[in-house]
């Protein structure tokens, strides 16, 4: 069964900033290269959605209903509700995520 795969606002943002970093510190290869791998990880959402896991820093303040699945170095945190799967953030995994994932996913 197929689900909807869906971008939240700040996923958007995300994916964007990351493309452009990429692009000022290497290469428009490189962003597009990541930019499109990405992509494919959020698309690849649509089958199997429950393939990821909870992510540790959210497990460890009781926050379960968020999964993550990762294209390395980056994390791409989801939530699946009905035969939605959305996306609300795409992080660079090599930053310290703690505080950041308890205030973008909790507020």
């Amino acid at each position: 069964m197929k689900f909807d795969v869906l971008l939240i606002t700040d996923a958007e943002k995300d994916i964007i900033d990351i493309y452009k970093y990429i692009f000022l510190i290497d290469s428009k290869e490189n962003a597009e290269y990541v930019f499109h791998k990405i992509e494919e990880a959020c698309k690849s959402l649509s089958s199997l959605p429950d393939r990821g896991h909870i992510s540790p820093e959210l497990e460890r303040i009781g926050v379960m209903n968020f999964k993550e699945i990762h294209f390395k170095p980056y994390r791409i945190i989801y939530e699946i509700i009905n035969k939605k799967v959305f996306i609300h953030c795409i992080l660079d995994g090599r930053r310290d995520l703690q505080e950041f994932l308890e205030h973008r996913l909790i507020r």
